[in-house]
């Protein structure tokens, strides 16, 4: 593979500003980091350009063709929180660089007919009694069934566990079984023993209690059932525990569409009809929410500390979740993040250097030598203005240029 010199690009390397350098890429990493172009190099001017890390989107349900979606916005990294590209099922996508690379949950512990039985095809609900191996889906209704599933999970690929906590009130379905405090407590618990990270499916604020009272890591959604109070935020900052708010996704649930992302030229060029209609829509579940008040749950936790992590809950297209699209609804939470309170580079940060961090991605998620060469050039300065982030002018995963 070709080495490949970016200059006169500003640098963003996931944490900071670093100015004006020149990049090496050589082969799959990032050789340096300032200095000159060696020779022979293939050059790309980045003048009037900054130079960002490939973006991680930190919660996402892939489909086909939509990890190539990902990456033709730039990101170069999906985590899928419910899905099958496990350890055993991705070596395709690992070497494959037109596609985004992905880590996955497999998927979530929750009780027999819980959150997301009621989205999924009548062939994932149990019927009787579950035989004493892992089924497509780790329904738990014990202790001990919930801490019985952990190393099943981890032995099947799974790199993250994760937990529903969801009556369904939110999504319309009010009274679906829900885990209990004492079986989410095992199975985190459990996961703690094998050093796993663990997240819940929190989106109501006393899901969100259970998930803390618990000792989850991650809280994969912000609540949306009500405003903040100082309590709950005081006591996720003290947990020291990381938020992905999905705000998109809220929009989308309070019948907000993604039609102004979808007018955005820079976005059209990228999508097919399904994937435009799909953006277009909304999901719709929750008029009654307020927008405002998600927001304002957001600006409370990064004040008082709390790591956030940009994430969509992009799922299908013309299925579940209407209003978002792999890849084009990361640059939309961005957006979202800035609107909340967070500085454009803190933005930038929850969808590199902190993602990267707080998942354990030690190899990527910032620009620095050794490390994947996942970046991602836009024109413009996305430090003071974040929506130039959409403004793409090269995209490479693993020192490959996507075409």
């Amino acid at each position: 593979m070709a080495t490949t010199a970016i200059t006169g690009a500003r640098v963003f390397d996931g944490e900071k500003t670093l100015g004006v350098r020149t990049v090496v890429l050589d082969g799959r990493k990032i050789r340096a980091v300032g200095g000159e172009a060696p020779e022979g190099a293939e050059v790309v001017d980045g003048r009037g350009a900054t130079l960002l890390p490939g973006l991680i989107d930190a919660h996402v349900h892939s489909a086909p063709g939509s990890l190539a979606l990902a990456l033709r916005f730039g990101v170069t990294t999906e985590l899928e929180m419910q899905g099958m590209n496990t350890r055993e099922n991705r070596a395709h996508i690992t070497e494959d660089d037109t596609v985004a690379d992905v880590r996955s949950a497999g998927f979530g512990i929750t009780p027999p007919g819980g959150h997301p039985s009621e989205l999924m095809p009548e062939g994932f609900r149990p019927a009787g009694d579950l035989p004493p191996v892992l089924p497509l889906m780790p329904f738990s209704t014990t202790p001990e069934e919930a801490a019985a599933y952990v190393p099943q999970l981890l032995a099947r690929g799974s790199d993250y566990i994760k937990f529903m906590i969801d009556d369904g009130s939110v999504e319309g379905h009010p009274g679906l079984p829900m885990l209990d405090q004492a079986t989410l407590d095992a199975g985190v618990a459990e996961a703690k023993k094998y050093g796993a990270l663990t997240v819940a499916h929190t989106l109501t604020l006393e899901a969100t209690r259970m998930a803390v009272e618990a000792g989850v890591d991650g809280l994969v959604h912000v609540f949306m059932d009500r405003p903040h109070i100082t309590e709950i935020v005081d006591l996720i900052a003290e947990a020291g525990m990381f938020v992905v708010p999905c705000v998109c996704l809220d929009a989308s649930m309070m019948g907000i569409t993604g039609g102004d992302l979808a007018d955005d030229p820079r976005v059209a060029r990228r999508l097919d009809d399904k994937w435009e209609k799909t953006l277009r829509s909304s999901y719709n579940r929750y008029p009654q929410g307020r927008l405002d008040d998600v927001l304002a749950t957001v600006r409370a936790l990064a004040e008082a500390g709390v790591d956030l992590l940009a994430g969509t809950d992009a799922s299908m297209a013309e299925t579940f979740f209407g209003g978002l699209a792999h890849g084009a609804s990361l640059h939309q939470e961005l957006q979202y993040l800035v609107a909340a309170g967070l500085t454009p580079s803190q933005a930038l940060r929850a969808a590199t250097a902190t993602t990267a961090r707080r998942f354990g991605l030690t190899d990527r998620g910032r620009i620095a030598e050794g490390l994947r060469a996942d970046v991602l050039l836009v024109d413009g300065d996305p430090t003071t203005n974040i929506g130039d982030t959409l403004s793409t002018r090269a995209i490479w995963r693993r020192g490959a240029r996507l075409e």
